[in-house]
């Protein structure tokens, strides 16, 4: 017997996937408070122009599923339409019941006037979206997804389509650009007199604002791309102030003028995956010990002002962003990630020996 019930308990939802990948050796629990800070809507910025409805569905008395239905009032304001979101989908291999938490996700996306359903977003793009649909060999990269595979069968039963794909690549520091390529960027560094910096920890602040800036207005025109505001980037990264080191973020300047950053996160989930959701005093050492060990990176950004593009900027970034994960004995990392037709990003990320390893979907319906 298949029940659903709509809820305010955040815990008991942010739990649910406990139970579904139970046994499932690729995923990755990730941290407890960190998933509540998603959906908490008093406190995350994101919801001052949002609204969420959270769903949990039971069979037999036990936890089945879940989603989440979203409005993001700015999405359809800046793109001019009615869509609306679900997100944090999760459901066992059983079509009734993700036939249900969609049901009943649309219903309220409907009651609001809404005539398009997209997803997963959780909440946003700005946040992980998509679901797996090739790559499902090894563990997720942090802040990216992971699901099983039978995901797609779920929602494409349930009258989903494919909206956009979304590419990971990998390339290995082994495999890194070198000789032409690393040639042409001190070329272009030379040639535009592009100065590169790292993020100052020091000047936080400034520099947030500087990286959002750029980051609102490099992804400006990309499909489904709304800016975050400056308030939902700094929640969003305030988080980071003390883990990422600081050469991990580079700025590029021309003239004194920003136009341009890459970020490299460590993979967390390295050593979130034996954390078990938490960090307690009981395994804080544990913890550290793990942070200390990570080798792998995820490239999670990589932005050049539309006014600086054609120059080599985006080149000079990657180049500069393998030597930072090189001189950290990095073994390599993820670039994620891409619209699947940004052939302006893809070429070039492929001509750098990555590979395109893992494909994500975004789906949608009509209402």
């Amino acid at each position: 017997m298949i029940e659903l019930h709509e809820t305010d308990n955040n815990k008991l939802f942010v739990s649910a996937p406990s139970y579904i990948y139970r046994g499932d050796f690729f995923y990755v629990p990730q941290l407890i408070e960190e998933e509540l800070k998603l959906i908490d809507t008093k406190n995350n910025p994101f919801y001052k122009n949002a609204e969420l409805k959270l769903f949990i569905a039971y069979k037999d008395k036990k936890i089945a599923g879940r989603i989440a239905a979203i409005i993001n009032k700015r999405h359809n304001l800046i793109h001019k339409d009615k869509v609306g979101f679900f997100g944090f989908f999760e459901s066992i291999n059983d079509s009734d019941v993700a036939k249900k938490l969609f049901e009943n996700a649309e219903s309220f996306l409907k009651s609001k006037g809404m005539d398009y359903v997209r997803g997963p977003m959780n909440p946003s793009m700005n946040e992980t979206c998509g679901i797996l649909i090739k790559g499902f060999f090894q563990e997720p990269v942090f802040m990216m997804p992971y699901n099983r595979k039978y995901y797609m069968d779920l929602l494409e039963k349930c009258g989903y389509r494919k909206d956009k794909d979304l590419y990971a690549f990998y390339v290995a520091t082994l495999n890194k650009p070198k000789g032409s390529m690393e040639k042409l960027a001190k070329y272009v560094q030379k040639k535009y007199s592009i100065t590169i910096r790292s993020f100052s920890r020091k000047n936080f602040d400034k520099d947030i604002e500087i990286i959002h800036h750029l980051y609102s207005k490099a992804w400006e025109d990309n499909w489904g791309f709304v800016a975050p505001t400056l308030d939902e980037f700094r929640f969003g990264t305030e988080d980071f102030k003390n883990l990422i080191p600081e050469e991990l973020v580079i700025i590029a300047e021309k003239d004194g003028k920003p136009c341009g950053f890459s970020a490299i996160v460590p993979d967390f989930n390295q050593a979130l995956k034996h954390l078990n959701g938490k960090i307690t005093p009981i395994n804080a050492l544990k913890a550290l010990y793990l942070m200390k060990r990570i080798n792998n990176y995820r490239l999670i950004t990589l932005g050049v002002l539309p006014e600086y593009r054609k120059m080599g900027i985006d080149l000079l970034l990657y180049i500069k962003s393998f030597e930072v994960v090189e001189k950290r004995r990095g073994r390599g990392g993820e670039l994620s990630w891409t619209l699947e037709d940004n052939s302006a990003i893809n070429k070039p990320i492929s001509k750098m020996n990555a590979e395109q390893y893992k494909t994500y979907r975004i789906y949608g319906k009509p209402l």
